[in-house]
């Protein structure tokens, strides 16, 4: 079995995963406009105004989008087929790609959904069951 790859943490992301590690999903929101969003940028994508503000998420979204593999990505994921992957936009706006804990036969568009931050190896996920 291979392990799990680990995430990309960087100082502009590190606010996120360490939010996770506290239990808590975060997102940016911009100063200037009010924009929303994941993953983490030194930016706003909507008017590029620079310092953007962290905010705690309510937890609650939808499912936008989702795909079920058959074929591991990664190594670390064959133990875990079949698996999907989710584009959950959360109801203060950001979206993120995310799993959801659920038969594939249960998942669908619009459906409600709330995060579930699971331990992986040496981080922590947020991954959303269905509300």
């Amino acid at each position: 079995m291979s392990e799990m790859p680990e995430p990309g943490i960087t100082p502009v992301n590190q606010p996120f995963w360490t939010a996770l590690e506290r239990g808590e999903l975060t997102f940016q929101r911009c100063g200037s406009c009010g924009g929303a969003w994941l993953p983490a940028r030194e930016e706003c994508p909507r008017c590029l105004a620079a310092e953007p503000g962290w905010e705690v998420a309510s937890g609650r979204g939808r499912i936008i989008s989702w795909v079920v593999y058959h074929h591991a990505a990664h190594p670390g994921f064959a133990d875990r087929l079949p698996y999907n992957v989710a584009v959950v936009e959360l109801d203060e706006g950001p979206r993120l790609i995310t799993n959801i804990l659920a038969d594939e036969g249960d998942l669908g568009i619009e459906l409600p959904v709330v995060v579930r931050i699971e331990r992986e190896a040496t981080f922590s996920l947020p991954r959303f069951s269905l509300a």
